[in-house]
């Protein structure tokens, strides 16, 4: 398999463009504290740390949807962070539109990110009216079923290579007292298990027509019921999770207590810093093995506007530092997502994060629904999941409210 070129770049120590005479310490917030995030973000630090300025970590315990009202509170409340993880997207659409983040354009011009920035699309969702507001640090893929090869075999069953396999092993799973899909409760793990869903069995184009066209007569027909089918046996499959956060429920995968778990890639970070290994103690289906596709969503780093000029000189260093390819490596390799530039060696990557770059190379990828739906359009979406995995609504009326959702959503 080819993967990406190795860049001369990795051999050099972090570049320092704009200068570090005059070093600051800048507070970073994030919502990244689970064991292998934590690992991640660590490479994140200490390349900064080491251009002479301070990282000073702002992690916020819970998921995304309980730090970024948070962020946004402390931005619009006059008290700025130097910089802030948002999700590739619409995120902070409203605070670009108000003034109140940092234009990035001059910086990415002068390290040329249009050309190093692969898949194109990730810069997109940074640029707002022509200009670019923030720095991609990585690709997330949300299409994955991580499955616990000791939970099979205690179970007496083959591990399954696609969907359909998984859920005919679910009745030697629960016979063997193991939860055959592990869910937690926080709203965006069940809305992103429908959507891994729908590229999977809807297919792409279907994908693309519900959320990036915004069709409901396409979210109201045959092809999202099957989805919704689907739904239904990973709610039926998911009873006794018990858990609230997402390294919660795949902890239940490392540890053989469930089957299996519908996660984006940074699961794997969790399984590295528990020492499973890819292919022996767990198996990857991308695409649940049933459609190989990826959504190229993740993460990004945002700029507030400061008014301090030594703080705002060193945000300028931290955006180089975040595309740096050696800081690009050792980040992605921890958190297990896949690189934003086409230009770095990831050879000691594992057998999962390979078939993503393979995946990535043949150009089989989607957007995330981040990247396609509006803030408040997503947010309907979770909270009508989370309703549906925790309550007995029939998959016909879960069906009739999405496409409502759809049908009014921006």
């Amino acid at each position: 398999m080819k993967l990406r070129l190795l860049a001369a770049a990795l051999a050099a120590t972090v570049v320092l463009p704009f200068g570090a005479a005059s070093a600051a310490d800048l507070e970073v917030t994030h919502w990244w504290t689970s064991g292998g995030e934590a690992a991640a973000v660590a490479e994140l630090a200490k390349a900064f740390d080491a251009t002479g300025n301070k990282w000073i970590d702002g992690a916020i315990a819970g998921s995304g949807g309980t730090a970024r009202p948070i962020m946004i509170s402390r931005i619009t409340g006059g008290d700025p962070m130097g910089a802030t993880q948002f999700n590739h997207g619409r995120q902070a659409e409203e605070l670009v539109e108000a003034g109140l983040m940092r234009d990035l354009t001059d910086v990415a011009t002068r390290e040329n990110w249009k050309e190093i920035v692969k898949p194109s699309s990730l810069l997109d969702s940074c640029t707002i009216e022509g200009k670019i507001y923030c720095a991609p640090v990585n690709i997330h893929s949300w299409q994955w079923l991580w499955l616990s090869n000791a939970a099979f075999k205690q179970a007496g069953v083959e591990v399954p290579k696609n969907w359909d396999e998984f859920v005919a092993a679910a009745p030697a799973l629960e016979k063997a007292g193991i939860i055959p899909l592990a869910v937690g409760g926080q709203p965006w793990q069940s809305a992103g298990a429908f959507d891994v869903l729908m590229v999977a069995i809807a297919g792409k184009d279907v994908f693309n027509k519900v959320f990036g066209e915004k069709d409901a007569e396409v979210a109201a027909g045959p092809d999202i019921a099957k989805v919704f089918k689907a739904a239904d046996d990973a709610r039926k499959m998911s009873k006794g999770s018990n858990v609230q956060d997402w390294n919660q429920a795949t902890n239940l995968v490392i540890t053989g207590k469930a089957g299996g778990q519908i996660m984006g890639d940074w699961a794997q970070g969790e399984f590295q810093v528990a020492g499973q290994k890819a292919g022996t103690d767990y198996t990857c289906l991308p695409g649940l093995g049933v459609n190989e596709i990826i959504s190229t969503g993740g993460d990004a780093f945002y700029f507030p506007l400061l008014k301090d000029e030594e703080k705002s000189k060193a945000q300028e260093v931290l955006a180089s530092t975040l595309l740096d390819p050696k800081t690009q490596v050792a980040f992605n390799l921890k958190k297990g997502s896949l690189p934003v530039r086409g230009d770095v060696d990831l050879a000691t990557a594992n057998d999962c994060m390979k078939k993503g770059l393979e995946i990535l190379a043949k150009g089989n990828v989607i957007q995330g629904t981040d990247q396609l739906l509006s803030a408040d359009s997503q947010k309907q979406k979770e909270d009508l999941f989370s309703e549906f995995f925790a309550s007995t609504m029939t998959p016909e009326d879960a069906q009739k409210r999405f496409t409502d959702i759809i049908a009014s959503a921006d």
